[in-house]
């Protein structure tokens, strides 16, 4: 390994001797790691479910003993403590047997969005340094495989691919078969020969943000850390060992990690992963696995209501839904209410730096889900700063920054970013904009960073534009983001083309895809100017283009904004 994740250059600690004290002494922080917690389950109630996802059901017991034959398989490859291992999967069981083997090793994971593609995939292998691959053979008619194998050469760290339900396809010499790599023998043997699992404070979790800048960035997280997230989620949405996650969110992101797999362990619930997002699907699953609770995008829960038919679906059993990722639409929350009495909606605003920043709660006015984005999360500080870090007046627009016991580590070979992020008494400045009022609870406005969110997925849109730079019939590009009352924003590019030239949504779109860019991350509109309107320094007023875009589609008729 040509460095450790605790070399103190791969990443910058904010938490102080003090923080960590309060946080141990209030219980956010503790000495057990998620391996843990699933073995408290399993001696507790063995038979309990704990993880399904329409194909597979597995118990607490049942986990715990996949958790330690895999952790057994993949310590004959070589994986040890502090290694990283890079999992991309759809919302499979096999998701969490893996992240829960890697825990019982030590090894640290880097989960990666199933939707990534060669580019974005290529990138995290090469920056963490990852020794281990696991992924699909193929998923949604995609050859992963062969993107890993052309991969794997650019990526000198990685040593080994272990390929999960290859069907049909051969494996490879130098390829392994997930399901071999589960080693027979007395259990008790095979864990005893694991030896020790990681300290609570190790890292554990190297998980890259969807795009704030031209190249995510690594947050490198302990269990402690996502452990100060989940248990705050347990405690203000009461999580009880009777709930059970529906997780459509992809468990290789930050909510979806949390939400489908730590809360439900922290709390001994179930959770029921749904590999592909189709809403009358959805539906059946909530009714036929007994879900009670979600945290999505808004988009799953507008689409969920689109193909709601209550002679035909139950969602009586369902008591709350949690929207991030972006404000809920307030048509989509007065629809919902109407539409699912019995169901609390509830809003969230988090980061993969610290996972919920601020949520409504149960208790709160059914209004503060519609007109906040909730009060910072238990255990958790949240500020409103100036540019001088200074808070500003209540009702004034700032930078929300962030302190707690669910924040990073740091950003993973990128120490200075931390620090430039850091104020000096701990904050994260977020770089997203938005004020508080007098009870405490955050509106998030807008966005320092230049990102669009699509149905809960940050796309950046430098690395968009840097892109579309090359393209033969543009001269001159902004993305910027337009309104959409599905998913919330969709991208727009406003091209300069060159001399004759009338690029389209195709041919960008195409030119794109060529350069392996996840079909969610495409322009869905082109607007054709003559020039990009610009300050003085030469920077692009995309503020100026977010107008034109949100009132050309006001006076089509297409959206009211």
């Amino acid at each position: 390994m040509n460095e450790t994740m605790n070399d103190g250059a791969a990443f910058a600690n904010p938490h102080s001797d003090a923080d960590r004290r309060r946080y141990y002494a209030d219980g956010w922080w503790q000495d057990r790691v998620m391996w843990d917690f699933l073995v408290d389950g399993a001696m507790a109630h063995p038979e309990r479910v704990m993880l399904t996802d329409g194909n597979n059901t597995l118990t607490y017991g049942s986990l715990r003993e996949k958790g330690i034959r895999l952790a057994a398989g993949l310590a004959g490859l070589g994986v040890g403590r502090g290694d990283r291992v890079a999992v991309q999967m759809p919302n499979w069981a096999e998701f969490g047997v893996a992240a829960l083997a890697l825990s019982r090793l030590g090894a640290v994971l880097v989960p990666i969005m199933p939707i990534f593609r060669g580019d974005e995939v290529g990138y995290i292998l090469e920056h963490s340094g990852a020794e281990v691959l696991i992924g699909p053979a193929t998923f949604h008619k995609f050859g992963h495989l062969d993107m890993y194998l052309r991969l794997r050469e650019a990526a000198p760290a990685l040593r080994e691919i272990v390929m999960v339900r290859p069907g049909a396809t051969v494996v490879p010499e130098g390829v392994h078969d997930f399901e071999e790599l589960f080693l027979a023998g007395d259990l008790d043997d095979l864990d005893a020969g694991l030896g020790a699992t990681a300290a609570a404070d190790d890292p554990a979790l190297l998980v890259y943000t969807s795009g704030t800048t031209a190249r995510p960035k690594g947050c490198v997280h302990s269990f402690n850390t996502m452990h100060g997230g989940a248990k705050a989620v347990v405690e203000k949405l009461r999580v009880t060992a009777d709930d059970v996650v529906f997780n459509p969110s992809p468990v290789a992101h930050s909510t979806g990690l949390l939400i489908g797999l730590i809360v439900p362990l922290l709390a001994g619930a179930g959770s029921h992963f749904q590999p592909e997002w189709d809403p009358e699907e959805g539906l059946r699953r909530i009714e036929t696995y007994g879900c009670t609770m979600s945290v999505t995008a808004a988009t799953f829960l507008s689409t969920t209501m689109q193909a709601y038919e209550p002679e035909r679906h139950d969602m009586s059993g369902m008591r709350l839904w949690g929207c991030a990722g972006a404000p809920i639409p307030g048509p989509v929350v007065q629809q919902a209410r109407a539409l699912f009495p019995e169901t609390t909606l509830i809003a969230i605003y988090g980061r993969s730096e610290n996972f919920a920043s601020t949520m409504t709660g149960p208790d709160d006015p059914p209004e503060r889900a519609v007109t906040s984005d909730g009060r910072a999360t238990p255990g958790s500080q949240v500020r409103i700063l100036d540019d001088a870090d200074n808070d500003v007046p209540v009702g004034s627009e700032g930078d929300v920054a962030f302190k707690g016991p669910s924040l990073m580590l740091g950003y993973y070979r990128d120490p200075a970013a931390m620090a430039e992020d850091l104020t000096p008494d701990g904050f994260h400045l977020s770089g997203d904009l938005g004020y508080a009022d007098e009870a405490g609870f955050v509106r998030i406005t807008g966005r320092v960073k230049d990102i669009i969110i699509r149905g809960g997925l940050n796309i950046s849109a430098r690395e968009v534009e840097d892109l579309l730079a090359g393209h033969p019939d543009v001269l001159d590009v902004a993305v910027v983001s337009m309104p959409d009352p599905r998913l919330g924003e969709k991208a727009c590019a406003f091209v300069v083309p060159r001399h004759g030239a009338e690029p389209t949504v195709e041919s960008l779109g195409e030119y794109l895809r060529a350069h392996d860019v996840a079909v969610q991350k495409l322009p869905e509109r082109v607007e054709l100017v003559d020039s990009l309107p610009r300050t003085a320094p030469g920077k692009v007023r995309k503020n100026v283009l977010r107008d034109m875009i949100a009132e050309k589609l006001r006076a089509m008729g297409g959206i009211n904004v």
